[in-house]
C-alpha cells in the first residue's frame, strides 16, 4: 500500500466466450491478435481505478482501462441514415496522398478512411484514444496486421507499440495517471497533469 494511496477499485470481468471473438472478427473483418486474444479469454476489458488522500479529501486520480469486446467498437461509425448529405466526417481529414509510406524512424499513420481499420481500447477520460489499429485494408479481405496508437484531442495520431502486450506494460508501468499517453507525443502531457 503506497502512502496517500486510497479506494483503489478494480471491476472483475468474466472472461470472453471463444464465440464472442469470433463473432467480432467476422463482423470487422479482423484476426484479433493474439495476445488481446489470450486477454479476452482471462477477463473481458479491464478497468482498475486509484485516488490519492489531499487535504483529508479522496481525489480520484489513476485509471487503467481496456474496453470489454462488445466496447472495442469502430472509430468510425458507418455513415447514418440521418447524417446530412454534405457534412464533414473524419475522413475529409485524410488530404495526404494515398501513397504515403513509412519513414526511417516512424510508422506511417492511420487513415480516418478505409485504408485503416480503427477500434478503440481505451477512451482516456476524453482525452484522446487508444486504439487498435490495422493498416492497409482492402474492402472485403480479413485484415491481420494490427498496432496500437493514441489519437490525440487534435487528431493527430502518435504510435505507441507494435503490440498489445506492450501497450497492457507500458499502462501498468505508467500507473494510469491522467494523460500518460501524452508521453508518446511530442508536447507530452498537459500541465495540469505535470501536477
Amino acid at each position: 500500500s503506497m502512502p496517500g494511496v486510497v479506494d483503489v477499485r478494480f471491476v472483475e470481468r468474466e472472461p470472453a466466450e471463444k464465440r464472442s471473438l469470433l463473432s467480432w472478427e467476422q463482423k470487422n473483418t479482423c484476426i484479433l491478435p493474439e495476445d488481446l486474444r489470450d486477454f479476452y479469454l482471462t477477463t473481458d476489458g479491464f478497468t482498475l481505478t486509484w485516488s490519492v488522500k489531499l487535504d483529508n479529501e479522496c481525489v480520484p486520480l489513476g485509471c487503467m482501462m481496456i474496453n470489454s469486446v462488445a466496447r472495442l467498437c469502430p472509430l468510425l461509425q458507418p455513415l447514418s441514415l440521418f447524417s446530412l448529405p454534405n457534412a464533414p466526417s473524419l475522413a475529409d481529414l485524410d488530404w495526404e496522398e494515398s501513397n504515403t509510406v513509412e519513414t526511417g524512424h516512424a510508422p506511417a499513420a492511420p487513415h480516418f478512411d478505409s485504408r485503416s481499420r480503427i477500434f478503440e481500447l481505451d477512451s482516456c477520460g476524453g482525452n484522446g484514444k487508444v486504439c487498435l489499429v490495422y493498416k492497409n485494408c482492402t474492402q472485403g479481405v480479413v485484415a491481420q496486421q494490427s498496432e496500437i496508437w493514441f489519437l490525440d484531442r487534435s487528431l493527430c495520431w502518435h504510435f505507441m507499440t507494435a503490440t498489445f502486450t506492450s501497450y497492457y506494460r507500458l499502462m501498468i508501468t505508467h500507473l494510469g495517471l491522467p494523460e500518460w499517453q501524452y508521453a508518446f507525443t511530442p508536447y507530452g502531457p498537459s500541465p495540469q497533469a505535470k501536477v
